[in-house]
This record gives C-alpha cells, sequence and structure tokens, in this order.
C-alpha cells in the first residue's frame, strides 16, 4: 500500500513542480452550451421502465468517508455524528440503501471511501449492519505526506504514522477516488459482478440518494450513446457563490473550482448572474470508463494547494485533487440541473440544526422537506461560535424550535433555547459579552431582534 501511495505521490509532486501559474485561462471559459446541462424535469418525464430492478442491480454506491467531525468539534469520522432522531449519516445512508434493495429486491451495495483517519473507527461500527440488506465495502484512500511550505520538501521523515508523526501525513481529496477504488481490486470485482455505474457522493450530503430517473436515464440513454460521466448540479443561491461550477473549456466540459480563478476574475466567479450553477459532488461515473482511463493513466484532476498550519506552527502544504475535475477526462459527459433538495450537506452546527428541525419528515433514511412549508427554500441560519461545537450546540437547546415560518436565524453570544420555541419570519437575538439570554419554554418570536440580558430562574 505504502509503495503505491508513494508512486501516487511522486506523480502528484512532479507535476506540482512543473506546473507554474494558474491552471485556467480565463480568457477561454465559456458557458456550457445549452444540451450539456439538462433539466431534471426533462429526465423525469422520460418515466421509469418496468425492468427498473435490473437497471438497479447495476448500481454501486460509493459514499466518500474520508473526513473527521473536528469542524463540528467531534473527534472520529463525521459520519458517525447523530443528526436525526439518534441516527447518523451512515446510518441514514445504510437505511436508504436497504430500502430500495427490499423494495425493488435488488442487491445494490455501498462502498465507503475510508481515510486513514476514519478507516478503524468505522470498521468497528459496520458490525452492527450485519442484518441489514445491505453489503458494504470499504476501501482507503492513499495517504500522502504533507510538504514543507518554505523547502517543498516532504515533512516525514519515514512511513510510520503513529505518535508524532501522524501530522506528517494527510489524505490527497476525494480526486484520489479513482486510483484507490481501482488499486484496491474492488473496481474489477464489481465489473465482473456485472456492475456499470457508481453513484458517488459526500456522506455528509443528506439529499445525496439514489434517483432512479437519472440512471434510467444513464443506463437508457436516448440517443444510444452512453454517458461516462454525469454531474448533479443546482442553482446557486448567495449562498453558494464559493461553489465550483461547469463551464465549457477546450471544448470539454470542465469544473472550475474557485481556487483555480485568477483573483481579477473571483468577483465574476462569484456572480450569480453568469455562473448559475454550481457542483453538488453528486457524481454518476461509468466503471468501465474509470478501469480504461486508470490503465492509460488518463485522468487528468487539476492540483489544488491546500495551505494548512500544523499545531506546532510549521506551515505546510497538501496537494489535492477533486473528484468532479476529471470530467474532462470522460467521453460523452452530461450536468444535469437537480432541485436544490439533493444538496443538502451538513457542515456546520447550522446546518444541523435544519436537517434536525420539523422543516424536515424522515422516511426511510431519506430527508424531504416538510409539505407544511410554505416556500421550497430553507430559512438562513447563523449560529455564533457558542454553538460551533456539538455538544455546546446540543446543550443550549432544550429542543430543535418550531422552524416551518422562519426565514432567517442569527444567534450570537450566551444563549439558550427552552422547550417548544417557535420561530417565525426574522429572528435576531444577541447576547452581549458577559450578558445571557435564555428563550423562555414555549415563547413564540415572529420579526424579533432580541439583545441583552433575559434569564428566566425557577424559584
Amino acid at each position: 500500500h505504502t509503495k503505491k501511495d508513494l508512486d501516487g505521490f511522486r506523480k502528484l509532486y512532479h507535476r506540482f513542480l512543473q506546473e507554474k501559474g494558474p491552471s485556467v485561462d480565463w480568457g477561454k471559459i465559456q458557458r456550457p452550451p445549452e444540451d450539456s446541462i439538462q433539466p431534471y424535469e426533462k429526465i423525469k418525464a422520460r418515466g421509469l421502465p418496468d425492468n427498473i430492478s435490473s437497471v438497479l442491480n447495476k448500481l454501486v454506491v460509493v459514499k466518500l468517508n474520508g473526513g473527521l467531525g473536528t469542524s463540528m468539534g467531534c473527534k472520529g469520522p463525521k459520519s458517525l455524528i447523530g443528526v436525526r432522531n439518534e441516527n447518523t449519516f451512515l446510518d441514514l445512508t445504510v437505511q436508504q440503501i436497504e430500502h430500495l434493495n427490499k423494495t425493488y429486491n435488488t442487491d445494490v451495495p455501498l462502498v465507503l471511501m475510508n481515510s486513514f483517519n476514519t478507516d478503524e473507527d468505522t470498521k468497528k461500527i459496520l458490525q452492527k449492519y450485519n442484518h441489514c440488506r445491505v453489503k458494504i465495502y470499504t476501501f482507503n484512500q492513499s495517504r500522502y505526506p504533507r510538504i514543507n511550505k518554505e523547502s517543498l520538501l516532504p515533512v516525514a521523515k519515514d512511513v510510520s504514522y503513529s505518535g508524532e508523526s501522524t501530522e506528517a501525513w494527510y489524505p490527497p481529496g476525494h480526486g484520489d477516488i479513482y486510483a484507490s477504488f481501482y488499486n484496491s481490486g474492488l473496481l474489477d470485482t464489481f465489473l465482473e459482478e456485472g456492475k456499470e455505474y457508481i453513484f458517488v457522493s459526500n456522506i455528509d450530503n443528506l439529499g445525496a440518494t439514489v434517483d432512479l430517473y437519472i440512471l434510467n436515464h444513464l443506463m437508457n440513454s436516448p440517443n444510444g450513446k452512453r454517458c461516462e460521466f454525469v454531474m448533479e448540479v443546482t442553482n446557486k443561491t448567495r449562498a453558494d457563490v464559493k461553489g465550483g461550477t461547469l463551464t465549457q473549456y477546450e471544448g470539454k466540459l470542465r469544473l472550475v473550482e474557485i481556487a483555480q480563478v485568477p483573483k481579477a476574475h473571483v468577483d465574476e466567479f462569484k456572480s450569480v448572474s453568469k455562473f448559475k450553477i454550481f457542483n453538488t459532488n453528486n457524481l454518476w461515473i461509468s466503471l468501465a470508463a474509470v478501469k480504461r482511463l486508470q490503465e492509460q493513466n488518463a485522468i487528468d484532476m487539476e492540483i489544488i494547494v491546500n495551505p494548512k498550519t500544523l499545531d506546532g506552527g510549521l506551515n505546510v502544504i497538501q496537494l489535492e485533487t477533486a473528484v468532479g475535475a476529471a470530467i474532462k477526462s470522460f467521453e460523452n459527459s452530461l450536468g444535469i440541473n437537480v432541485p436544490r433538495s439533493r444538496f443538502l450537506p451538513v457542515k456546520t452546527t447550522s446546518d444541523l440544526l435544519l436537517v434536525m428541525s420539523n422543516l424536515y419528515s424522515l422516511n426511510a433514511g431519506s430527508l424531504t422537506m416538510s409539505e407544511k412549508r410554505e416556500f421550497p427554500t430553507v430559512p438562513l441560519v447563523k449560529l455564533g461560535s457558542s454553538f460551533t461545537k456539538v455538544q455546546d450546540y446540543l446543550r443550549r437547546f432544550e429542543s430543535i424550535p418550531d422552524m416551518l415560518e422562519l426565514d432567517h436565524l442569527t444567534v450570537s453570544g450566551d444563549v439558550t433555547f427552552g422547550k417548544n420555541v417557535s420561530l417565525k419570519g426574522t429572528v435576531i437575538i444577541i447576547a452581549n459579552h458577559g450578558d445571557r439570554i435564555d428563550i423562555p419554554p414555549g415563547a413564540v418570536l415572529e420579526n424579533k431582534i432580541v439583545s441583552g440580558n433575559l434569564r428566566i430562574l425557577d424559584h
């Protein structure tokens, strides 16, 4: 494993040393042609064939499970954080696929791409799914050495990664999936079993469920020419200005990330009018195409240089790649503009509040927007730094407020919420330094600004 990892690292490192300047020439970026991004409604309108089970049996679901819950103050894999009724991201994923397999009498497997950070903890927990109707496989993404920013030399002194040297290594982004999946032997195993497509998504995107209409479009394409790569994109809102976007570049669809954009054009890149869509990182990819391109060494992804500072203060860089950037290497690729509901990532406790609330109902592992919500969009929620860690966040809510009629919530400072609070319209709650605000049980706040000190004591 180590030898394969270091071979991969060497290739990436050589490219990093050779390439100068930005990886895209801004002048060559064009809007993608009309037919290269299809509206989801059009794909759905084709309906489903009678043999949907045989179509489903050609699918493998892959979840990117390399991330830790550190940004939410948790130790261990992010996928093991409780999201809804004690269910973790992983529980919900297994429930979704088990529901598919039972409903259609199919055998859709789940594959987790772990990193050396998440592998051990994830494998321990997998035993609890032994009786589920889902075969679960895992493989590890590579482990690359971090690079000293000044000397450009690897920080690691040897290949061990215990004790002090754990900080010297990192998983190189999800673009590593192609090589790692191929090297693990799973790719060949699935091809031998007659599987044809993988559906890849982030495990923390609760909207990324298997969509039968998209799968059918892949397997039975209208013009007889199969797509090797489908990227689900969705319309940008003001909150998504940093998301990568699909463009036409030198005659091919190409994913452009904000990190690749020259500084002078960043505002143009963020404009909602010029680039209307962004990548959800829900991807449908042909297994045979991955094998072919991997063997030809023909998958080309831009290098993302990610600067980090280690605990001791050493500045390092990590060379990473993104899975969606490979779209330009595949034949006949396509974007599908999907409803926003297929992009429901939980990156912060503000996101967690939304998915735990009555805005969503849970059915067979899938979250759907409550029919009682009158607007199709979710409220904008900003919780302050006292809520960053999951355990602090949970401590501050005696129960999750009713948010069906909420448009905007900002909370800052030492604030707690009693049971059965209702939030409507725009609510802003600000406790200044040294103050504390307890929102009393049963309170209804509609278009209110609460500030200063508000404490309710039991007598």
